[in-house]
């Protein structure tokens, strides 16, 4: 589990602007807080919407945006930043607790493949021979019925790292993209087709070729975010 500290303080979204800042109320006082999130953020930042920042003293902007809610009291929690879902992949790893990517004896963060850099190279064995890669990514927009969508917004990047994903299989490597979802109330994730449909068929043509999709949700409070279950990857 990652544990919020120092603890999250409550807000209101003013607006989100320049991709990486955002202007939040906090009681009678607007503050501009960093927003970790490269994404469109589409479906996940209500203006007028609670949010949720974690006081950041020693950066330039002081606050980070961790949370926000959608659609009201009760709606949909939603982890904004990115990054959380690396860390929360790496805990687990550590733990054992992705039954998949159970076994390795050696975990391995942001490993050259190709062109580009994959998040985790996992190894066990004589000579470490049995090896897997594995990329993860973040979901956080509502792809309707109960569903998460990923990419919000077109990632040449993203289908980049899908085929260095098809490339080690060819080659024999155990390949693995995992999302996580870090969006509640949902069951399901699947490629936004309408968003980046050349994503959408990358990731079809990595399924086909024996790349392992494998989706887990963030189990999402004001306190941390820890890994939840499994759901399906719809494709």
């Amino acid at each position: 589990m990652i544990i919020f500290d120092p603890p999250l303080v409550e807000g209101r979204l003013v607006r989100r602007y320049k991709r990486f800042l955002a202007d939040v109320r906090i009681g009678r006082d607007t503050v501009v807080a960093h927003c970790p999130n490269p994404g469109s953020m589409r479906s996940c930042a209500d203006e007028g919407g609670r949010v949720w920042l974690q006081r950041k003293p020693a950066t330039k902007l002081g606050w980070s945006w961790e949370l926000a809610e959608i659609g009201g009291p009760g709606g949909a929690l939603v982890s904004v930043n990115t990054a959380r879902g690396n860390q929360l992949v790496a805990t687990a790893l550590a733990a054992g607790a992705i039954a998949e990517l159970r076994g390795y004896d050696t975990i391995t963060r942001e490993v050259a493949a190709g062109d580009s850099r994959l998040d985790f190279h996992l190894a066990r064995g004589p000579r470490n021979r049995d090896r897997a890669w594995v990329e993860v990514k973040t979901a956080t927009m509502d792809g309707g019925a109960g569903t998460a969508a990923f990419p919000d917004a077109v990632t040449a990047r993203g289908t980049r790292h899908l085929d260095e994903l098809r490339a080690l299989r060819r080659r024999g490597f155990r390949a693995v993209l995992l999302f996580v979802v870090a969006r509640s109330g949902v069951t399901r994730v699947r490629p936004a087709d309408e968003i980046d449909p050349t994503y959408g068929a990358a990731l079809r043509r990595a399924a086909a070729s024996g790349v392992e999709l494998l989706a887990y949700t963030a189990e999402l409070s004001l306190t941390g975010l820890r890994l939840g279950r499994p759901v399906a990857v719809a494709l």
